[in-house]
């Protein structure tokens, strides 16, 4: 385990100076932890007040953890917050890719949470980092109190074609001519014209220096979640290219058995500063009542 590489170059430290420089806009202390799993070392951001009730965050896929972590930092000030690099994707933990296909993910979270003495907890996940959930929901649906999906993968994806125009072409012409013209198309069309300069940055470089993690979680399925009652709150955007609200809507709400709400935005993938401001009161919302 973590003798493959996922980076192309020096890209190991072109991503980890854009990770250290992104935590060190948090105006909070972030813990960093590492644990060994059966799976490879994982490296855990770790912030929030000690007694806070626990809430394990999971990053989007091919990004940094401190950019989707920043995506929910209102929650830091109530709760513990535990966000692991994710195996096999760009960050600190080992770079042996898990499969998002079986219970692998799951087995990797439960020795987490043992590390912590977690028998159970909340989890948060925006995209790839929801899929994750989902996994664990289908293995190990005792571990979950509750579950906030925000523009999630295992669900439902968005029109191949769209994809293929809007993001793949784009890419492929970014890896031939290095233009910024078509990584602004491309953060353009994920974010709806919002994304910040910095994570638009970070964006193009792990394009550059990172072997893309291409394969999605898989779609779950009603009967794998048929044990999973966990109030669960969902969060989509009309704009995702990847996960669109109008194709995630009606499978989720046939899949998940205590769907407590749906939320829907005029959003992309990546919320924009308006709408993150919108879906944390909605995840503190939903904690209030059912955490």
């Amino acid at each position: 385990m973590g003798k493959e590489t996922i980076y192309k170059n020096d890209g190991r430290k072109v991503i980890a100076q854009h990770y250290d420089d992104y935590l060190k806009t948090f105006d909070f202390e972030v813990e960093r932890v590492y644990v060994e799993t059966s799976y490879g070392k994982t490296h855990l951001l770790v912030a929030g007040p000690p007694e806070g009730k626990p809430i394990f965050l999971f990053q989007g896929g091919n990004c940094i953890n401190p950019m989707t972590f920043s995506w929910f930092l209102p929650l830091v000030e109530k709760y513990r917050i535990y966000a692991p690099d994710t195996i096999g994707h760009p960050g600190n933990s080992d770079e042996a890719r898990i499969s998002a296909k079986d219970k692998s993910f799951a087995e990797w979270i439960k020795e987490l949470m043992d590390y912590f003495e977690l028998e159970h907890c909340a989890f948060v996940g925006p995209s790839y980092g929801a899929g994750i959930i989902l996994r664990l929901a289908t293995y190990m649906p005792e571990r979950i109190d509750c579950a906030v999906l925000v523009a999630p993968a295992g669900i439902k994806l968005g029109s191949k074609l769209k994809m293929i125009k809007e993001i793949l072409l784009p890419l492929v012409l970014f890896h031939g001519t290095s233009s910024q013209k078509y990584l602004d198309k491309i953060a353009n069309h994920m974010s709806d014209y919002s994304m910040k300069e910095m994570d638009k940055t970070i964006i193009g470089d792990v394009f550059k220096h990172v072997k893309l993690e291409q394969d999605m979680p898989n779609l779950t399925t009603k009967q794998e979640l048929q044990n999973y009652h966990s109030p669960t709150l969902l969060i989509a955007g009309k704009k995702d290219l990847f996960f669109p609200e109008k194709r995630v809507n009606n499978t989720a709400r046939d899949i998940i058995p205590n769907l407590i709400d749906f939320k829907s935005y005029d959003m992309g993938h990546f919320p924009s500063d308006e709408y993150l401001l919108r879906i944390n009161q909605d995840i503190l919302a939903f904690l209030q009542k059912f955490y």
